[in-house]
């Protein structure tokens, strides 16, 4: 007998179907497909059909009656949740920071006087790889409780090849015994170690000749990653290292245009990124760019809350014909949360974005921002059976009802992993 599942009476199915091949655009990010009273049949942790509940009963009579069932009356089902920019993998929290900040700190005041970065740097290299897994699994359960199936992990506080290595072995130990998904992205060029400072090149040419291909020739990341930003890497050092990564096999990724506008967004569009992430600042001409090249904007409006900044043009970009994906930026300095659908809400209440185009946003478009659109991101025949049910009678009220976990069921590969906010053992 095969394992089946039926999820029925939703008073909402949302399935973001449509949009598997290329990314939600424009009017398209806001076609989310939704069936009153739906209903989700899986068949050996697949998406076998959806549809009215009545529709799929009449359809499948005999696999319904062997399946287990999960009646979701008043509540709305979605798919899985994907966050496509997390630092994961780290360790220790940098609280003191925000008190510095709140008495007019700058982030980059800060790091430039040994903090930020090279605080977590340092705690990350200092601890253990069981404690690195420990910490991080911790958080990745709480991300699961929040009705994330999926997310992107990066390294970059290692900031040597050792731990960088290290940061990336904890993450794949993690897919291998987490519920969750994880993607990996190797971001060796997250900051210049304080004993390069003065000459940065030296540490470039690292991360280019020594880290870069000892990552790809473990097979422990998919994505290269850069933090192209005054002060940290300038545009052709980014170049550099994102095309070293791109002769490795490592789909270029970039931290672009978070303080000031630098070229990061033109730069995500030249190289062919996957993905430009932040853009707090991008240019209008980027901006451009980045929709004729199809690079998808990675938006992190829980790091423009956290640092009082100014939110990315979200709206701008929309409008403009990028493709918008949505995430915590989960880390200790900069984006303190592991709640998606708190982004969810200031991607409404601060960056001008409609509840429909949050959800395409934190779905499919985020699948597409890790390469993953293929198997997860929507409701559909054949694909993976990621399921997020929320305990609303509407999607309105995920984005209306802010700073509130409305989470009630998730499943992950067709198996329940939290039942009622409760944790299911692996």
């Amino acid at each position: 007998m095969t394992d089946l599942l039926f999820i029925k009476h939703a008073a909402q199915l949302i399935t973001v179907e449509g949009h598997t091949e290329k990314p939600a655009k424009k009017q398209a990010m806001s076609e989310i497909n939704v069936i009153e009273n739906g209903a989700v049949l899986v068949q050996d942790g697949k998406v076998l059909d959806v549809g009215e509940t009545s529709a799929i009963e009449a359809k499948y009579p005999e696999l319904i009656v062997a399946a287990n069932h999960i009646d979701a009356t008043n509540k709305t089902v979605t798919p899985g949740l994907i966050d496509p920019h997390t630092h994961l993998v780290h360790a220790g929290t940098r609280e003191n920071e925000y008190a510095m900040r709140l008495q007019g700190k700058t982030y980059m005041d800060i790091m430039n006087a040994g903090g930020g970065i090279h605080a977590t740097t340092r705690a990350t290299q200092e601890a253990s790889f069981e404690q690195l897994f420990a910490e991080s699994k911790a958080r990745l359960d709480k991300f699961l409780l929040h009705g994330v199936t999926t997310v992107e992990a990066k390294s970059g506080y290692g900031l040597s090849l050792e731990h960088e290595i290290k940061q990336l072995e904890v993450a794949k130990k993690l897919q291998q015994n987490h519920h969750m998904d994880i993607v990996s992205t190797f971001m060796g060029a997250h900051a210049i170690p304080l004993a390069d400072k003065d000459d940065p090149e030296r540490f470039v040419d690292q991360v280019i000749d020594e880290m870069i291909p000892e990552v790809a020739c473990r097979g422990l990341a998919t994505f290269n990653d850069v933090f192209c930003e005054r002060g940290v890497f300038t545009p052709e050092q980014s170049r550099r290292i994102l095309e070293a990564g791109k002769e490795h096999g490592l789909i270029p990724k970039i931290h672009a245009d978070e303080i000031e506008p630098y070229g990061g967004a033109e730069l995500a569009a030249e190289v062919g990124a996957i993905s430009a992430d932040h853009l707090l600042r991008a240019s209008s001409q980027g901006i451009e760019q980045m929709a004729e090249r199809d690079v998808i904007a990675v938006l992190l409006p829980g790091t423009a809350f956290f640092l009082m900044a100014e939110f990315a043009e979200a709206r701008k970009m929309i409008d403009s014909g990028v493709a918008v994906a949505l995430s915590t930026d989960a880390n200790p300095g900069s984006s303190p949360t592991l709640s998606l659908p708190f982004i969810m809400n200031l991607g409404c209440l601060k960056m001008g974005m409609t509840p429909e185009e949050v959800l395409t946003a934190t779905t499919i478009n985020a699948a597409h921002a890790i390469g993953r659109a293929d198997t997860i991101g929507s409701l559909e025949k054949g694909k993976q059976a990621d399921i997020t049910i929320f305990n609303v009678p509407n999607y309105l009220t995920l984005s209306y009802q802010y700073g509130m976990n409305h989470v009630d069921t998730v499943i992950k590969k067709g198996v329940p992993v939290v039942i009622e906010k409760q944790l299911q053992k692996r």
